[in-house]
């Protein structure tokens, strides 16, 4: 018998999850990881502190696994696309001079918002792979911030990467780098020959390549960048034998392991990872551009197919900021509230209609590429705070809902039929959000049998790394799943109020030209 290791980070945790060789998961290891927040718009972690987590994750899933790690073949990663940097010597290139070496920009770090529009003002042939526009959780603008604002930490630097790569880094030691990565975050375009040079020169980053220590050619998801070094097998309690597949970004690693999205191309299903904030990703086997879409990204989730990427910066947050404006929090409040709102829907259809918000609390990722516009809660009146609490929290849910909807909307505007979706992450858990994504997409919701997609799709992507990963694949693509469809009176109804809740973006501040695209 042999066992897979799919290794995913997270905003909050590494995880680590054991499979067999039937993509069965047998064990899974959780460790929390630390943000430091400097000050406003400013995220960071530290790569040694997310390290660390890793090691505890994979003992624990080896143990609930009832496993000798002497029998893993190999791992692979997931990770968040936060940007990883090291000095000259290869240790942490800290950004803050704390106890801790704070090295790590995290994605949702909005502090190089002035270097995004600068990009935007380009009219690069770059941002054709994005949708139209630069965004401010992409690598580019962090790294034009730090040449520009700390250009000390600019001169000592000796490597930077995105999460995943560098954890295949520090497994394995290869500088080699993910297709998925590079497509998607860094600006690096298979079919135009790899790197823009001249748009690189016209950012200020010319010196990029040969500072970040960058690869001239991309890796394929999966490819094998060799077996564990003699410390990271230590670390790790794991055989050196251990091969390192190459990793990739954590939402598209929830695509590559839901088990619908392989079925015809994936031409009519769209992947929802939807945690603390939502990943939408359709698989085309042909180039397509949508406006305020980011991609089309060629080979970053399936070799041959070009992926479209959607996404919502604040989703789960969101939910989970309703709850503090309270003074509450935990899963058994939104378990809670959404079974109230859930049985009132049943009892009253109209139940809490007159409240509208837009949950854009960390700007739009898409469909208007927005990162000024800001949350809005609409409809309040004097009433009492525990009548009031379920119905804005079913109010928040349902305008993720619809933002997952205008997301949708704008893809099939494009010509790509999107007809399923397929659920996962933590809102598949949810049977209200499961319920509500049916209704206000008007789409079949499909929830993989597979607790873990994203521990699955890494570890596909390890798997990969061995002589043969076919069986494993087909294995991890035969999942059993969950169905559920739209209520058709109910999703009837919500038509009225998805009209009510586009309407509002009118008039938002800070709006720019991306919601006449998408109109």
């Amino acid at each position: 018998m042999t066992y897979i290791l799919g290794i995913d980070v997270g905003s909050g945790s590494a995880r680590c999850g054991v499979f067999d060789e039937n993509a069965t998961l047998i064990g899974v290891g959780k460790h929390p990881i630390r943000e430091h927040r400097p000050q406003t718009d400013f995220v960071q972690q530290s790569s040694d502190d997310i390290w660390q987590g890793i090691r505890s994750a994979v003992a624990d899933a080896l143990a609930t696994a009832h496993i000798n790690g002497a029998e893993v073949s190999a791992l692979s990663y997931s990770a968040t696309c936060s940007l990883v940097l090291l000095d000259k010597s290869g240790q942490p290139l800290a950004l803050n001079k704390t106890d801790i070496p704070w090295n790590i920009i995290m994605w949702m770090d909005h502090r190089a918002g002035a270097e995004t529009e600068e990009c935007n003002t380009t009219a690069s042939e770059v941002l054709k792979n994005l949708g139209g526009s630069m965004s401010v959780e992409m690598e580019i603008p962090k790294l034009m911030w730090i040449k520009r604002n700390r250009p000390e930490l600019w001169a000592n630097l000796g490597y930077a990467g995105d999460l995943a790569d560098y954890l295949c880094f520090r497994s394995s030691g290869t500088l080699q780098r993910s297709i998925c990565t590079l497509g998607c975050k860094w600006t690096y375009d298979d079919d135009a020959g790899g790197w823009n040079r001249p748009f690189l020169d016209q950012v200020g980053l010319g010196d990029l390549i040969s500072a970040a220590r960058l690869p001239e050619r991309a890796t394929p998801i999966g490819a094998d960048t060799g077996h564990l070094t003699r410390q990271a097998a230590e670390d790790l309690g794991l055989p050196q034998s251990c091969r390192v597949g190459m990793g990739l970004i954590d939402a598209h690693a929830g695509a590559l392991g839901t088990s619908g999205l392989a079925a015809d191309g994936g031409a009519k299903r769209l992947a929802l990872i939807a945690g603390t904030s939502n990943c939408h990703i359709a698989i085309t086997p042909d180039r397509v551009e949508v406006p305020g879409i980011w991609g089309p990204y060629k080979g970053a989730v399936l070799d041959g197919h070009y992926a479209l990427e959607g996404g919502q910066s604040a989703t789960g947050a969101a939910l989970d900021q309703i709850l503090k404006m309270f003074g509450r929090s935990g899963a058994d409040q939104h378990t809670s509230l959404a079974q109230i709102y859930l049985d009132r829907l049943v009892q009253d259809p109209e139940y809490g209609s007159e409240i509208c918000v837009l949950p854009d609390f960390l700007g739009n990722r898409s469909p208007f590429a927005d990162p000024s516009l800001r949350g809005a809660i609409l409809g309040l009146s004097l009433e009492e705070p525990s009548t009031l609490l379920p119905k804005l929290y079913g109010a928040t849910a349902l305008g993720i809902a619809f933002g997952t909807r205008q997301i949708i909307e704008a893809i099939r505007k494009s010509g790509v039929p999107i007809e399923v979706v397929d659920l996962s992450g933590g809102h598949a858990k949810s049977d209200l959000l499961v319920q509500l994504y049916a209704d206000a997409a008007g789409c079949e919701v499909v929830r993989s049998g597979c607790e873990e997609p994203v521990l699955l799709g890494a570890a596909v992507a390890a798997a990969s790394a061995l002589s043969d990963a076919t069986d494993f694949r087909a294995a991890a693509q035969s999942q059993t799943v969950m169905r559920h469809w739209p209520d058709p009176e109910r999703a009837a109804r919500l038509d009225t109020r998805y009209r009510v809740f586009t309407s509002h973006y009118n008039t938002q501040p800070g709006k720019n030209g991306a919601l006449a695209a998408a109109e």
